[in-house]
């Protein structure tokens, strides 16, 4: 997918220091990952609902498992939410997020609004394996997350996948919450989000630029571990992994 750089704090995943490119694959956009299809025999059983019981998706479930539904994470800086995006309410300050100088040099989508919204509706319209949230603080939107199915995008074909396995990618929205921990925190309560809301997925991962060190700061503080070094079509990345069993430890 798309940026994983989380500022710092992670201003961003992006996170570099003042903006943060989550994007993980150090792609430009989300139109390759989201290019990467499932298997057509995959989907024709899905609709008509003869997957295997044990890989059938309970009615309602998707790629992601209702990230919708996850609910709220208690955090040191107060209650924390991923609400998915709504083009109609969300792409205004997305957009304004994505035209700050720190932010665009990561995830080049800086412009006129019809950009941030191209790359919103390419996730918002494709098969769920991508999920662009905002983040809501203490009832307050301030950051922008893109939660993915790492294993079904391009990036898997640059490390070695796992079934299940969930990318995160992350960009604060103002500079008053870049450069103090606050990225940290956040990053881990949503990798918490993810392995207690999807038993499936054992790892949690994301690639930040290399160069981006604040980012990788913000990753190693909130419990992730440096897993190797990969070249990505954009940045050579350092893929970041937290691991359900030793997620108590780290």
């Amino acid at each position: 997918m798309l940026p994983t750089d989380a500022s710092a704090d992670t201003g961003t995943v992006p996170a570099a220091a003042p903006g943060t490119d989550t994007r993980p694959c150090g792609d430009t956009d989300h139109e390759d990952t989201l290019d990467l299809r499932l298997p057509d025999a995959f989907l024709e059983s899905c609709a008509r609902n003869e997957a295997p019981a044990a890989t059938r998706p309970a009615a309602g479930d998707d790629l992601l498992d209702r990230v919708a539904a996850w609910g709220p994470a208690v955090t040191a800086a107060g209650v924390f939410h991923l609400v998915p995006v709504r083009i109609e309410r969300d792409l205004p300050l997305v957009s304004r997020w994505m035209n700050d100088p720190a932010v665009a040099a990561f995830w080049q989508l800086d412009g006129a609004p019809g950009v941030t919204e191209a790359h919103l509706r390419t996730q918002l319209d494709g098969d769920g394996r991508s999920v662009p949230c905002v983040g809501v603080l203490k009832g307050t939107p301030m950051s922008y997350w893109e939660i993915y199915r790492a294993d079904l995008d391009p990036l898997a074909r640059h490390y070695p996948a796992r079934p299940h396995d969930t990318g995160i990618h992350l960009l604060l929205g103002d500079a008053a919450d870049r450069g103090r921990g606050l990225g940290s925190l956040l990053l881990r309560a949503v990798a918490d989000l993810v392995l207690d809301r999807r038993p499936a997925c054992a790892r949690v991962v994301a690639e930040p630029d290399l160069r981006n060190t604040p980012s990788l700061a913000a990753f190693l503080n909130a419990g992730f571990r440096f897993s190797a070094e990969v070249d990505l079509p954009a940045k050579r990345a350092a893929l970041m992994v937290r691991d359900r069993r030793l997620r108590h430890l780290l």
